[in-house]
């Protein structure tokens, strides 16, 4: 399965993120400050992240049982003689 661009960009922030979360032990307290703003964001964006997964999976699984719902429709209509 191709990595979506959204899979992508989450690997990307993810890297950066943790590269930062090793430097951020030494840094000052406004350094300390806005990662913790940061880490607010991250939280929402990986959140939304999951949703967006769950609503195209879920897009997907309807999508493929109305494509079985025509196909039985149509079998049936075809058993009727209609």
């Amino acid at each position: 399965m191709a990595e979506s661009d959204l899979d992508k960009l989450m690997a990307e922030l993810k890297q950066k993120r943790d590269e930062l979360a090793l430097q951020i032990h030494l840094g000052s307290k406004e350094a300390q400050q806005q990662w913790e703003e940061l880490e607010d964001q991250w939280n929402e964006f990986a959140g939304k992240a999951r949703l967006q997964e769950s609503a195209e999976d879920i897009g997907a699984a309807a999508s493929g049982l109305g494509d079985e719902l025509a196909k039985g429709y149509d079998r049936l209509k075809k058993a009727l003689g209609s």
